[in-house]
């Protein structure tokens, strides 16, 4: 039987045992593990940090195993329009590198197939990979096919066998939730053509410790990559890294392009390393300023919150996002701070915040209270979410914005 949690023994890159722990979040519950009453049974577990001191990954110290976070799943990535906009970039961005290149495309972590509906616009042959029965089964209906397994070698060459080599393989934001991650890359390269492209987008460490991004820390995200720890996992692998880009997703990820053969490495990619090494990013010091930075954060947004309230200001929350549970949790901010928190997403409303409690509703219904403050948890989508409250809405009160960097309050509306 597997164990719900164990702890992390050795690096999930290197595999080396020297892991030093340097923030701790306290015990919580899973992010996305929302109640269907205030008061439902809830399991909390362990949330912490520790750094590889040989390869330099920063990675959870405890890892919840896979059958429990993602068999059934709530994240839909369909209800942003973000992520549509950025979905035909990145299929554009793709297509230039594996131009030439026959085969399907393949996607792992498909979600809804949100980001494979542009290649099979293009006329391409898609396919994704996804462990959530409920999302697969929703990707199906929308005419994705979709394969509801958990991705690794073992049915990378099950697909080779079945299907031949993809063309194009992608992985966005799944990487981090792997728990075999090497077992996962090695996978990506059985399955990739002689020539084909692969891409793997993660949330980008070095954004998440210049910004304070704790809120980025949930047990989803066992690891924080920079893109010499990605050099680093990719390479074991034999696959070999040529350019990167960047995402404006997740409040700012890398995506980093590899092929099975080296070749000449682009301008961007060169830049991002040289960058890495001036500003420190993969040091022990660095992530320990971070730890201090975050409890510093902590205390601030709680008393821009607490002072709201005294003011007598009705105060709702925007996003109950895993990113906005991590938040709640780490601070201690429960309905006697924000009653309420709106979130466009039915699957998640009528539910409780998992740990906190908050009831999540629709935006209409939580709107409806006509606030003079939002709580803007949500705050990687802000360019998005202001325009959509002012105007549907008529919202021209303040947004309490926790990220980036220290939390602020902002009056303006976009």
């Amino acid at each position: 039987m597997t164990e719900p949690v164990t702890p992390l023994v050795i690096c999930r890159v290197c595999e080396s045992s020297d892991l030093r722990p340097f923030f701790d979040l306290g015990s919580q519950p899973l992010a996305n593990s929302l109640l269907d009453a205030p008061n439902a049974p809830e399991t909390v577990y362990p949330l912490a940090l520790t750094r590889c001191a040989q390869c330099g990954l920063v990675q959870l110290t405890h890892t919840v195993a896979p059958e429990i976070l993602f068999t059934n799943y709530v994240w839909v990535t369909g209800t942003s329009s973000l992520a549509h906009e950025y979905a035909e970039t990145f299929c554009e961005r793709l297509a230039v590198h594996a131009r030439g290149v026959r085969g399907y495309v393949l996607e792992l972590a498909s979600n809804d197939g949100t980001f494979l509906k542009p290649f099979q616009a293009r006329g391409l042959e898609i396919l994704g990979i996804d462990p959530a029965q409920n999302i697969a089964e929703m990707a199906e209906r929308a005419g994705i096919p979709t394969r509801a397994v958990f991705w690794g070698d073992e049915e990378a060459k099950r697909l080779r066998t079945e299907k031949g080599p993809a063309a194009m393989v992608f992985a966005r934001n799944v990487v981090p939730h792997v728990a075999g991650t090497r077992d996962f890359i090695k996978g990506c390269r059985t399955i990739l053509a002689d020539n084909g492209v692969l891409c793997i987008e993660v949330h980008d460490a070095a954004i998440i410790q210049g910004e304070f991004q704790y809120d980025s820390i949930y047990h989803e995200h066992l690891c924080y990559f920079t893109l010499e720890t990605l050099f680093r996992l990719l390479s074991d692998s034999g696959l070999h890294i040529f350019d990167i880009a960047y995402s404006p997703i997740n409040g700012g990820a890398l995506a980093v392009y590899a092929r099975r053969t080296p070749g000449e490495e682009s301008a961007a990619l060169r830049e991002r390393r040289l960058k890495e090494q001036a500003e420190h990013t993969n040091t022990e010091e660095k992530w320990q300023a971070f730890a201090r930075q975050a409890n510093e954060h902590r205390t601030r947004l709680r008393t821009l919150i607490e002072r709201a309230r005294a003011r007598g200001e009705k105060i709702v929350g925007y996003g109950a996002s895993a990113r906005s549970s991590t938040l709640l949790n780490f601070c201690g901010i429960g309905p006697e701070l924000i009653p309420v928190i709106a979130d466009l997403n039915p699957l998640k409303q009528g539910k409780y915040t998992a740990g906190t409690h908050i009831p999540i509703q629709s935006p209409e219904a939580a709107m409806r209270e006509r606030p003079d403050t939002v709580v803007l948890l949500a705050w990687n989508f802000a360019k998005e979410v202001k325009p959509y409250l002012a105007h549907d809405f008529g919202f021209r009160g303040s947004y309490i914005v926790p990220f980036p960097g220290m939390p602020r309050i902002e009056s303006e509306f976009l």
